[in-house]
């Protein structure tokens, strides 16, 4: 599977990307909002091999993609959907991207386009995604790419000594328009 948008490559992942997922997944701004103060490299190729595993799924459930660069191959983070069952009309999307290419709209772009293959070849109904209130940049990725804040969740993770409160977003077929309209290309 390959999704293409104007600025981005999103593409299966192989087994060798699992040294550029590790190396943005060791960054302190990264880790801020996760349950884990690193990843080792080991776990880094687990990560990537359990989304090499889903590529063999037929029909497909889940998928999690590589997201690179168009212009230079480079690996920048990932995206995906993940239903439990391949004919389950509801999926969860989830992202994340290397520090250094954060505040490009790169998320945000990726994100839409896994949106559209929800809504499109997959036919699910509804699409959710969450994210630590705190981490308003990615609750901003959620809002731009079309999905409405539906919950807040209180104190409802405990990490790094802390408890943090989580939003839900949301999306339903009838709310979503395909990338290419909402850009005027369609």
């Amino acid at each position: 599977m390959i999704l293409r948008t104007p600025r981005l490559v999103l593409r299966e992942f192989t087994a060798d990307d699992w040294a550029a997922t590790h190396a943005y997944q060791q960054d302190p701004r990264y880790l801020r909002f996760y349950d884990r103060d690193g990843v080792t490299e080991r776990q880094a190729q687990a990560i990537v091999y359990t989304f090499i595993l889903w590529q063999g799924e037929q029909p497909r459930a889940k998928a999690q993609l590589a997201v690179t660069l168009a212009d230079t191959g480079e690996l920048i983070g990932n995206v995906g959907l993940r239903r439990d069952t391949a004919d389950d009309p509801v999926a969860d999307m989830g992202y994340e991207l290397a520090p250094a290419h954060w505040g490009h709209g790169y998320a945000t772009e990726a994100a839409r386009a896994m949106i559209d293959l929800g809504f499109g070849e997959w036919g699910v109904e509804r699409i959710h995604a969450h994210c630590v209130a705190d981490n308003e940049a990615s609750a901003r990725v959620l809002r731009k790419a079309g999905l409405r804040q539906e919950a807040c969740l209180r104190d409802h993770q405990w990490f790094k000594d802390q408890y943090w409160d989580v939003l839900i977003f949301g999306m339903t077929r009838a709310d979503w328009s395909p990338s290419a309209e909402r850009e005027g290309g369609g």
